[in-house]
């Protein structure tokens, strides 16, 4: 028989130290995310359309969403229905390329899958092939079921999204809460039903009453991704650049401020001025010497 080895301290810490960044690094799974439902903490997401602030937060978040809010937030347009394959496919790149750890969700732009179920496919494949990108997300509950439907078994991963749905808001009079009257949360109840149903293995909550997000929550056995839709929600999400306080226009009543950086950085931008003007920069120190 061969000679038992004892680890000692020492040497398991040695161990420990090699093996546990990887452990801490591992990439998520859509089976990691499916077996937080009903668990005794939140999984938290943000949306990231830059490499730098999809780097930064892949450590701290389950999933990570390239939204086409990213039609609003960095180029100024007035809805999210400006937002084209393109552009999400190239802002899908820039996470995916900066992340290890997180899964990675790509929003379908607006009239990419709403005509036929097979125009879905044709865009969603174009996505995960050009992003690598871990699974798409699209907005309505049974108007379109049967596209998610086709689209997992197209072995397509989809997240879908209810309650109120971005890409059908023409106006900022159109942003209200969902589901606030019996009808409304019916409909949501059904809609909720319907994707779960059609396969898909997460569904965003957006902008609807705290009591109506629980029952959904409780009566659906995948998990529930809110937005204004209360801490009953297996998991949250919020536009990284509404919780950094750089929102451009008026902030959403669900946005909690986690730091103030439009006012940091106008500060910096006084400083930086103020030294270029009176040639303070760039000194001695940032300057490269002759020979």
């Amino acid at each position: 028989m061969g000679e038992k080895r004892v680890l000692n301290n020492s040497y398991l810490s040695l161990i420990l130290y090699h093996q546990l960044p990887n452990a801490i690094n591992m990439k998520l799974t859509i089976d990691d995310i499916k077996i937080k439902k009903n668990g005794d903490e939140a999984f938290p997401c943000l949306t990231a359309y830059t490499a730098p602030l999809a780097s930064q937060m892949d450590a701290y978040c389950d999933m990570i969403l390239v939204g086409d809010s990213v039609s609003m937030v960095l180029y100024g347009f007035n809805s999210t229905q400006d937002a084209d394959m393109e552009m999400m496919i190239r802002h899908g790149q820039a996470v995916v390329g900066a992340t290890k750890r997180a899964i990675i969700i790509v929003d379908m732009p607006f009239g990419s899958y709403e005509e036929s179920p097979e125009l879905a496919l044709e865009n969603a494949q174009r996505i995960m092939d050009e992003t690598a990108c871990d699974c798409v997300k699209l907005e309505g509950g049974e108007d379109v079921a049967d596209t998610i439907q086709y689209l997992v078994q197209n072995d397509i991963p989809v997240v879908g999204h209810i309650g109120l749905q971005p890409q059908s808001v023409n106006s900022v009079e159109g942003y209200k809460v969902k589901g606030k009257d019996e009808s409304e949360a019916q409909q949501l109840h059904k809609d909720a039903k319907a994707i779960e149903k059609a396969g898909a293995f997460s569904v965003v909550l957006e902008a609807i009453p705290e009591s109506l997000a629980a029952d959904i929550t409780t009566q659906i056995s995948i998990p529930t991704i809110g937005i204004g839709a209360s801490n009953k929600c297996d998991g949250q999400i919020l536009v990284t650049e509404d919780m950094l306080g750089i929102t451009l226009g008026k902030k959403p009543k669900f946005v909690k401020e986690y730091a103030d950086l439009a006012n940091d950085i106008e500060d910096a931008l006084k400083s930086y001025e103020n030294d270029v003007r009176s040639r303070q920069f760039p000194s001695k120190e940032f300057t490269y010497k002759g020979k």
